[in-house]
């Protein structure tokens, strides 16, 4: 069984930012810049937080993080985040989720400059993903095609079973995958015959967030799994969706939890902010 670490993913895509960035500086007259924006200080929050300015400045660029109290009025909050839209020394914004519920979130997520989206969140981004054109996917989901890519993983023809239907992951992943021409299905909570289904997978994409909840039962001999969920057990150890002992005596190729998926997610962003900062300069 091979294993699909994420930081091999990871290193190649840092590496070939680093061959284009002197020239991009040079034209910017500085380094490309990113915001995050944060209200409160929830865990999952920080640690996202720090992964991704880590990985930003690793890779040679900026990250800046702009926060807020967790009782932000809304009219404050929505004067600072359109003055970052504005701000020209500003190329990627990423804005932290869930916001407080005293935000309108889905407005603000509306007046994201679609150039600055790095995450792929604003309307016009998910719309461009939906048809087909060029615009910013969700870093998770983008993140499972270039661990595909990387390993050679070839999609197209191929029965692509997906276990989440969220924005971040399921939906946009559906979309990018029937791009390159796979067979793909979507299943949830509500999914009736679960196993059934999985089984017929040639490659499996977990994104529930239910510690290991998938078992060898759920995949047929020599699939290739890939685990995007991240979760805690109940001994306080980090983990996937996937039961990977099990699977592993199984499955041809499995991406590890952690060390998989989450480690390309954080330099999808930096490529995203590499990419925007490109777009300035057209």
């Amino acid at each position: 069984m091979k294993e699909l670490r994420g930081k091999e993913v990871s290193d190649a895509i840092g590496a070939e930012i680093r061959e284009k960035l002197s020239s991009v500086e040079v034209m910017l007259g500085r380094k490309p810049r990113l915001a995050i924006v944060r209200c409160g200080e929830r865990p999952e929050d920080l640690s996202y937080e720090r992964n991704a300015v880590k990985r930003i400045r690793e890779f040679g660029m900026e990250a800046v993080t702009v926060t807020f109290p967790e009782d932000v009025n809304d009219n404050v909050f929505q004067r600072a985040f359109n003055d970052l839209n504005l701000d020209k020394q500003v190329d990627g914004v990423l804005l932290m989720r869930p916001l407080p519920p005293q935000l309108n979130e889905g407005f603000i997520i509306s007046c994201i400059d679609s150039e600055k989206d790095v995450d792929g969140v604003s309307p016009v981004n998910a719309a461009g993903l939906y048809y087909g054109s060029d615009c910013f996917a969700p870093c998770t989901a983008q993140a499972v095609l270039e661990l595909m890519k990387h390993y050679g993983i070839e999609p197209e023809g191929k029965n692509v079973v997906i276990l989440g239907r969220s924005n971040v992951a399921g939906k946009p992943l559906a979309m990018l995958l029937l791009r390159e021409n796979a067979t793909v299905t979507i299943c949830h909570s509500k999914t009736r015959d679960l196993q059934k289904i999985t089984r017929r997978a040639d490659i499996l994409i977990t994104a529930m967030g239910s510690p290991r909840c998938i078992t060898s039962d759920y995949i047929k001999k020599s699939a290739i799994v890939i685990d995007v969920g991240i979760n805690t057990d109940r001994f306080g150890k980090l983990c996937g969706d996937v039961d990977y002992e099990d699977c592993s005596l199984k499955a041809s190729a499995m991406t590890p939890v952690p060390g998989g998926i989450g480690a390309v997610t954080t330099a999808v962003l930096a490529k995203h902010l590499f990419e925007a900062a490109n777009r300035d300069l057209l």
